[in-house]
């Protein structure tokens, strides 16, 4: 049982605490069941990079080109070979997986070859956070100085936050609570994707914290919050691992006034 929180909490966070589901696709040439060199590539490299995954569900799909019952077949022969390579790699697959071949039965793209694919849809476990230093940390800080909460993360292109990081709020709350003259400016930032953050994410992150503050007594005059996209990320866009991905999708507070 999680530890009892308070029902504002609740309320802001009870679609947080499900986890959402990741997935990757890979690709496959014309009328075969084996992934390409491409993909067969990045299929090895995300078993390299998440070798705690749970595969939940692997779906198949295939382009209009033949008949739908040779299709139906095709598709399902392409999820089944994904399986069988992640079995074969030592990847813990869902006792109740689900398996499916759409064939063509899908909304099917222009081109071609984006629709000769499978879809994995899979969940990371969460590993116990760490005990935070945040408080001792916020001590040392003074008006200007930026600090990252560091293990507050979300799910991949999402403002939710995964369950194991709740006490990072908790403390955050604490500190602001026990410091009444401390005013700091959210900042969200999100990971894999160059440009433009079309969705807003990083905003959507900054008022996730912004608005569990409020509801938990904190005065909005103490408090601002601000989305920068991609602009600054940690490392470099793409990411090599899942690591560097949640570091790069993180929160950072400004000291707005520290005394």
């Amino acid at each position: 049982m999680r530890q009892k929180i308070t029902t504002a909490f609740l309320l802001l966070f009870s679609t947080f605490i499900y986890s959402q589901e990741n997935r990757f696709q890979v690709f496959f040439d014309f009328d075969i069941s084996e992934t390409n060199t491409t993909s067969s590539n990045k299929l090895s490299q995300w078993i390299s990079e998440n070798p705690t995954a749970i595969i939940d569900k692997i779906y198949g799909y295939c382009d209009a080109v033949g008949t739908m019952e040779y299709n139906d077949a095709l598709s399902v022969k392409r999820a089944e070979y994904v399986l069988q390579t992640l079995k074969a790699n030592s990847i813990k697959i869902n006792e109740a997986i689900e398996l499916k071949g759409f064939g063509e039965q899908f909304a099917q793209a222009t081109v071609q070859e984006a629709n000769r694919k499978v879809t994995v849809y899979y969940t990371i476990p969460q590993k116990e956070v760490p005990k935070s230093k945040l408080s001792e940390e916020i001590k040392t800080l003074k008006t200007g100085d930026k600090l990252t909460l560091k293990n507050l993360n979300f799910y991949d292109r999402s403002g939710i936050i995964v369950p194991a990081s709740e006490p990072i709020l908790r403390e955050l709350l604490t500190i602001l609570t026990e410091k009444p003259n401390l005013k700091i400016e959210i900042q969200g930032h999100i990971c894999c994707q160059l440009g433009t953050d079309l969705e807003d994410i990083a905003t959507i992150r900054a008022k996730a914290i912004y608005n569990y503050l409020i509801a938990n007594g904190i005065s909005s005059s103490r408090l601002k919050y601000k989305g920068f996209g991609s602009t600054k990320p940690i490392h470099p866009i793409p990411e090599k691992n899942e690591q560097e991905r949640n570091e790069n999708r993180r929160v950072e507070i400004l000291v707005l006034q520290s005394e």
